[in-house]
């Protein structure tokens, strides 16, 4: 039971789409600092508040909806790239190194590929004789 559950978390898909997740989830937290820091001050140029930081003030001073807060985005940038940081050195290599010894290769260079003359499909891979979409030969 335990050997299912271990291949079932050990396939490429489970481990790509968690990462996916993850990059998103930091992702997030990234654009809604900039929006929330950065954007929403510049919209909110017209109301009233107080806030201090690493910005500028853009409407009356104190007014917090208009201060432009650069130092919480760079805040946010550095938490996104820390925590990138720690999902490749913590996830990504040791699947990989894991994988590899399966020899199964993942997070790998893309397959060289190339643009068919016809259907203008830019995957098709260098070595193919036809393309899989259209079905033009391929020189």
């Amino acid at each position: 039971m335990l050997r299912g559950f271990r291949n079932f978390l050990m396939r490429g898909d489970v481990i790509v789409v968690a990462v996916g997740l993850i990059v998103a989830l930091a992702f997030s937290t990234l654009i809604k600092a900039f929006t929330d820091y950065v954007i929403n001050p510049v919209i909110a140029r017209a109301q009233g508040g107080t806030s201090p930081g690493l910005g500028w003030q853009l409407g009356k001073p104190g007014n917090a909806a208009t201060y432009l807060d650069i130092g919480a985005f760079v805040s946010a940038l550095i938490y996104f790239v820390v925590f990138m940081a720690v999902v490749y050195f913590l996830i990504v290599l040791p699947y990989k190194r894991s994988q590899a010894r399966r020899g199964v290769t993942v997070f790998g260079d893309p397959v060289p590929a190339k643009t068919c003359p016809a259907c203008l499909a830019d995957d098709v891979p260098k070595a193919a004789g036809k393309c899989r979409y259209c079905g033009t030969v391929q020189v």
